[in-house]
């Protein structure tokens, strides 16, 4: 008896389980699956068409059956989705992306399902665009630039081909030098823009000097090329610089005799340095507030102390400057003729800055004597007139202009001083009464004459 119901449990228990195992291959295969329809609207379908994959975590779900165009003309396309991860929950968000390899209409959608304790969607739901991310392609980039600034980024990226075609490793242990000091960098900037006054008054100041700089365009334009001819001709020295640079320790040794009779001299600089102690009490809190930036550019100096010698050959600044000729055979003689230009043109140009009012008048009022226009364009009504102020000086025609002032009766003197043609700044109209013009420099250098007013009040 104890057999036969033991028989019987066994039966049940197999039943059992043979009836749970083909509910969870039930649940697995059709429980969670069957064919669900979405709607996804992207701002364009670029590179979709019908049949492209829909994917959760890079594993097939569904595909794109349709593409519409929806009425404010943006790309609605229908998914289908099946297998366990239907039906999706809100909260669900879509994606269109890019296989790693570049192609044609290869595009996917990328499914993030929302939380399964989400109510459902309904099929034909359409998830919400604010969840819906899409990729900007690299020719939607360019297509916002002219023609003239695409021709120029071609330009300059074939011109970085062509440079580094050859360094490719020195490039790369550039990079490497590199990343540690920008990180560092980005550190020191974050301390510098702490101090907005400071910072403030630093972007001013240079606002000025780059102004300063914009009016001096064509010095700028010749150091430059002055600059070019200089590395050229460092770049055809190279074996100048290395005999200096083999020399250089022989120097050094010499200098050795010259740093001992420093000795005196520092002997000399005592008093100065006693002087100069109570000053140093202050060096203090300055020191003080300087610690937390000398440690934040600790990493600064070591990365640019690998940057300045590094182990191997051809990978410092140590061996860029043992490739680099003399600068001072090009450099110095350059710079002496920019100094001699400068101070050249220095007397001109004081002589010329007092007469910008009136350049700047006869600038604006020129372009209006060919204002006036009728059917056959603009025109201009020319007179010729004759300044008698400017002939008096004048050894041929000064008297005859006196001579044909006094028969017409003087003209309130004109004509009558020899004032000749060099006016002061200002002298072009009559003088003020409050004595604003004509204006006269204080030195008396200036090489005008302040008696050439024009008469009348």
């Amino acid at each position: 008896m104890t057999d036969a119901r033991a028989r019987t449990a066994l039966r049940v228990g197999v039943g059992a389980a043979l009836a749970a195992v083909v509910v969870v291959v039930l649940v697995l295969l059709i429980g969670g699956g069957g064919d669900h329809r979405y709607r996804l609207v992207v701002p364009n379908a670029g590179q979709l068409v019908n049949g492209n994959e829909v994917r959760v975590g890079g594993r097939r779900v569904g595909t794109i059956s349709d593409i519409r165009l929806t009425r404010d003309d943006r790309a609605e396309l229908e998914l289908h989705v099946s297998g366990d991860v239907a039906p999706l929950h809100e909260g669900t968000r879509a994606t269109v992306r890019s296989p790693s390899l570049s192609g044609i209409a290869n595009r996917y959608v990328s499914l993030v399902p929302g939380p399964n304790n989400g109510p459902e969607l309904d099929d034909g739901a359409t998830i919400a665009a604010d969840r819906v991310e899409q990729i900007v392609d690299l020719d939607q980039l360019f297509a916002t630039f002219d023609a003239r600034t695409r021709k120029g980024l071609q330009r300059l990226l074939r011109a970085g081909a062509d440079g580094l075609e050859g360094r490719e490793d020195r490039a790369n242990a550039t990079l490497r030098l590199l990343n540690p000091s920008l990180g560092a960098g980005q550190r020191l900037l974050a301390e510098v823009v702490r101090d907005q006054p400071t910072l403030q008054r630093f972007l001013d100041g240079s606002s000025r000097v780059v102004a300063a700089l914009g009016a001096e365009r064509g010095t700028l334009t010749d150091l430059v090329d002055h600059a070019r001819a200089t590395s050229s001709a460092l770049v055809a020295r190279e074996a100048a610089l290395d005999a200096s640079l083999a020399r250089l320790p022989g120097t050094l040794r010499r200098g050795t005799s010259t740093f001992a009779d420093l000795r005196s001299t520092l002997d000399v600089l005592d008093p100065l340095v006693a002087a100069s102690k109570p000053a140093t009490r202050r060096l203090t809190p300055l020191l003080r507030d300087v610690r937390p930036l000398v440690r934040e550019s600790r990493p600064t100096i070591a990365s640019l102390r690998s940057l300045v010698r590094s182990p191997g050959a051809d990978d410092d600044l140590l061996d860029l400057l043992a490739r680099t000729p003399k600068l001072a055979e090009v450099g110095v003689p350059a710079l002496s003729h920019a100094a001699r230009a400068a101070r050249d043109a220095q007397p001109v140009a004081a002589f010329i800055r007092p007469y910008t009012p009136d350049f700047v008048g006869w600038l604006r009022d020129f372009s209006q004597g060919a204002a006036a226009y009728d059917a056959n364009g603009h025109y201009a009504r020319i007179q010729p007139i004759i300044n008698e102020n400017a002939l008096v000086a004048d050894p041929v025609l000064g008297p005859i202009v006196r001579q044909l002032v006094g028969t017409l009766g003087g003209l309130g003197g004109v004509g009558s001083q020899n004032v000749g043609p060099r006016r002061c700044p200002g002298g072009a109209s009559q003088p003020r009464p409050d004595g604003s013009n004509v204006w006269r420099d204080s030195d008396g250098t200036l090489d005008c004459d302040p008696k050439a007013v024009l008469p009348g009040p």
